[in-house]
């Protein structure tokens, strides 16, 4: 029997590290996943809709897709055997034509209005890249203030456009200026090549991810057959840690759900570890430390927000068409480019294939807060072509706390509801970048016979859980997985610097600064 080693959380990043612990064999670790839903994968979850009406069986509801940049992401896919599909990531912001709408398809008149900031942004970005300590520390909204640009610029562009596709929803204004450099600049993350005609440059291509419950129960399946045990439906109420391991109380619980709404508790039982994982949001982690939690662990992790939002997966075409631009329309091209052969080429494209996957409109009441919503018919290939069928639309409302008062959810007529879904999801405020990230995850991680991960210690993204989860494993002895992938590899480095305070190991290292 190797070290015990006990994983709180079976979503990616628990997955992740469990994973590559087990790969190092029954003799070197002994590995047990504790999950309070019924099922693994997290945030990364699938629901059954009524396929007879609408062409498919089923929805990926919590994640949908990811940049072909997300190497271990794929990587494990493929170890699992699925496939992520390719799609065009065409996105419709606003829906005034001379207000508010723009898009990556077509040069709208509001890109025209605000040319004059789109060409100097390309410059700031490069400013950012070269200091980005410093602005690892400036708001988003500080930044462009600094930099003159005018405030539509930040509220109709910058704002919707970040939030859309780090997640970082109505925090926008005041994130890390360096997470709006790394949607451009880093190779890791870039979803987009910038322009300063349009904007962005180019219709990037995207990948849909494949049914994710049955990628986690196949995931599920293989760690089993490699020795972990999975303890589903399962909490921790409290963690007790001294010199020869960690003592942990768990408790049974169904219908499990982020408010605890109607939850039903059973059995607590004690356990016993040699070292605990964290793969759960940072104050459950806290929450369960409770009275043990040092000095550093409460500052570190209290420093981490979560807000709560809910997704309503509908077929209302009305709301839809009420507040975003769903088609392509003459008047929505930018009038001052009818002699531009690029414009025009782009304007004839869209004649045919405009098919926005993402929305995202500011509210009128307060023009930094926004609304998401997503064509699920176009975005996941399950659907296929169903030109005959109701569309599939997925609409998300930001941060219950400080903006339902401006929520549109009543307008969505209750007949078309197919889902109704709560999440907690985490800020990325500059504070989270001060006070948790970069430095401040190292001095606390395997600390105490204690280590974490998850999507919180860097940026709320799939991929970073994934690598989160590996750098834990790897930091206790196991191997990384994907080593000889460069793409996977550069990720992974870059979060175990982050997170560890170290570089790979030298057998692992492909240059000295790997």
């Amino acid at each position: 029997m190797g070290k015990k080693i006990a994983i709180v959380g079976a979503g990616a990043a628990g997955m992740s590290a469990a994973h590559a612990l087990s790969a190092a064999g029954d003799s070197t670790f002994s590995v047990t996943v504790i999950e309070r839903a019924n099922c693994c994968g997290g945030m990364a979850t699938s629901e059954k809709i009524d396929s007879q009406k609408f062409g498919a069986e089923f929805v990926n509801d919590g994640v949908q897709g990811a940049s072909p940049q997300f190497a271990n992401t794929y990587a494990l896919f493929d170890l699992l055997g699925f496939k992520a599909s390719e799609v065009e990531l065409q996105v419709s912001f606003g829906r005034d034509k001379e207000e508010d709408f723009w898009s990556n398809v077509f040069p709208s008149n509001v890109i025209d209005k605000y040319s004059d900031d789109i060409k100097r942004f390309g410059w700031v970005l490069k400013v950012i890249k070269r200091m980005e300590p410093l602005f690892g520390l400036i708001p988003v909204d500080v930044m462009l203030s600094m930099f003159r640009f005018s405030p539509g610029f930040g509220d109709v562009i910058v704002y919707p456009l970040v939030a859309l596709f780090m997640g970082t929803g109505q925090q926008t204004p005041y994130v890390s200026s360096v997470i709006l450099e790394r949607l451009f600049l880093d190779p890791s993350m870039k979803l987009f090549d910038y322009s300063p005609d349009s904007f962005l440059a180019s219709i990037p291509p995207m990948r849909a991810f494949p049914k994710l419950s049955d990628v986690y129960a196949e995931w599920k399946t293989r760690l089993e057959d490699s020795g972990v045990t999975f303890a589903l439906e399962t909490q921790v109420l409290s963690v007790e840690r001294n010199k020869s391991g960690v003592t942990i109380l768990t408790q049974n619980v169904k219908n499990s759900n982020t408010l605890h709404e109607g939850e039903i508790l059973g059995d607590i039982l004690e356990m016993h570890f040699d070292e605990i994982i964290l793969a759960c949001d940072a104050d459950t982690a806290l929450k369960i430390l409770g009275k043990d939690a040092t000095f550093l662990e409460r500052k570190v992790l209290g420093n981490v927000k979560y807000l709560y939002d809910v997704s309503i997966t509908h077929s209302d075409q009305e709301y839809m068409e009420k507040y975003y631009q769903l088609k392509f329309q003459e008047d929505l091209f930018s009038s001052k480019r009818k002699e531009d052969p690029k414009a025009q080429q782009s304007k004839e494209f869209a004649k045919r294939n405009f098919k926005p996957l993402y929305f995202i409109r500011s509210y009128p009441a307060d023009k930094r807060k926004i609304e998401m919503s997503f064509d699920l018919t176009n975005y996941q290939p399950q659907f296929g072509d169903k030109s005959d069928k109701p569309h599939v639309y997925q609409t998300i409302f930001l941060d219950k706390d400080d903006s339902s008062y401006l929520w549109t959810e009543s307008e969505i007529r209750p007949e078309s509801i197919i889902l109704k879904k709560w999440w907690k999801q985490q800020s990325h405020r500059w504070q989270h970048y001060g006070g948790t990230v970069p430095w401040k995850m190292m001095w606390i991680n395997g600390k105490n016979h204690t280590y974490y991960c998850g999507a919180w210690t860097i940026l709320n993204m799939h991929e970073i859980a994934i690598a989160s989860g590996f750098a834990v494993a790897y930091q206790m002895g196991a191997d990384y997985p994907f080593k000889d992938n460069d793409e996977a590899r550069r990720m992974f480095a870059l979060v175990l610097g982050v997170s560890h305070g170290t570089r790979m190991r030298g057998e692992d290292r492909k240059g000295f600064f790997a």
